[in-house]
């Protein structure tokens, strides 16, 4: 059973019915139908991103993690990072509020820096942990290059595989770019040598995100998600 219905999303936010329902038919697929879990979203912020936020690819994929969250998790609402050098801002997107929201956060934000993923990810590891969940967490991490800083962004991936969080990171650009090399690199981590369970997946999004269908998004987002739950709970990190 979801955790928000179908009658709650069309009287709160009827323009994601359509992601909703695809989500909903994507997560049964899985066996994740009526699972419990906490969603975040992550957003590169660099420079380079620029054209991703003005034709409205970064918005869409809000709403599509949105329709997502619906059905995994009860508060309507979902938690977003925005990153660059640094942390450019922590806050959130709602169901009931999610048109033109992307577009809103970003007017208030300053300089589009350089892509650091660690910051990020420390960010949402204190989220998490400040907020006394017990669920496990599923977080979108979108990106269109490699960190700056490629060691730390390691370290930290090995050291939340301890935690019940999988990161499933989304490139958007061009998909012979180097760039994208790295995020190969960290999907593929040895384990238990480097981590103690797989904690992360990598899909190529392309250079317009908004043509990937619904069902293949979700497809991507969640496909992997279920092989980390049975490892997670194997290792006691999910309960």
């Amino acid at each position: 059973m979801a955790a928000i219905s179908l009658s709650k999303v069309e009287e709160t936010a009827p323009a994601l019915v359509s992601l909703y329902k695809s989500a909903g038919a994507t997560l049964e697929k899985y066996g994740l139908d009526g699972e419990r879990v906490a969603v975040y979203l992550v957003v590169d912020y660099s420079g380079s991103m620029k054209p991703y936020y003005k034709d409205g690819s970064v918005q869409a994929l809000a709403d599509r993690v949105l329709g997502l969250s619906a059905h995994l998790d009860d508060d309507g609402t979902v938690p977003v990072v925005f990153f660059s050098t640094e942390v450019d801002a922590e806050t959130e997107i709602a169901l009931a509020d999610h048109q033109g929201r992307i577009e809103r956060i970003v007017a208030g934000l300053g300089h589009m820096g350089r892509t650091s993923y660690h910051l990020a990810m420390d960010a949402v590891i204190d989220h998490y942990l400040d907020s006394g969940s017990r669920e496990p967490a599923l977080v979108v991490f979108q990106t269109d290059g490699g960190p700056i800083n490629k060691l730390a962004a390691e370290r930290y991936l090995c050291k939340a595989a301890k935690l019940p969080l999988f990161w499933q990171f989304i490139g958007f650009g061009d998909a012979t770019s180097k760039q994208f090399d790295y995020l190969r690199k960290l999907d593929e981590l040895s384990v238990p040598d480097k981590r103690v369970v797989d904690n992360a997946g990598f899909f190529h999004a392309g250079s317009d995100p908004r043509q990937v269908s619904d069902a293949e998004l979700y497809d991507r987002l969640v496909g992997e998600f279920p092989k980390w739950l049975v490892a997670a709970r194997a290792e006691g990190i999910v309960r």
